[in-house]
């Protein structure tokens, strides 16, 4: 763990401190041995909201959606739900 003292609004580079804490290391790891995967996943997070508009998705030029495999080989399973408005 570590401590930051913060304004009260700001954007803090906290890269030096990610760096030394590696969540690779025996301490932090479970039963799967898949701890850095369920981290990564959190920072990603698990859902994406995206516009369709004419039936297509609205992306900007060099924008696409991707699904992150932090933990394969595996067979994965993604949902689509369109909502009319």
């Amino acid at each position: 763990m570590a401590f930051i003292a913060t304004p009260h609004e700001d954007f803090i580079n906290i890269t030096p401190q990610l760096r030394e804490a590696f969540p690779d290391r025996r301490q932090f790891r479970h039963a799967e041995g898949n701890s850095v995967a369920h981290l990564k996943a959190s920072a990603m997070g698990s859902s994406a909201t995206v516009i369709i508009d004419g039936g297509r998705p609205l992306l900007g030029t060099w924008q696409s959606v991707y699904f992150c495999e932090f933990d394969g080989p595996r067979q994965r399973r993604f949902y689509v739900k369109v909502e009319g408005h």
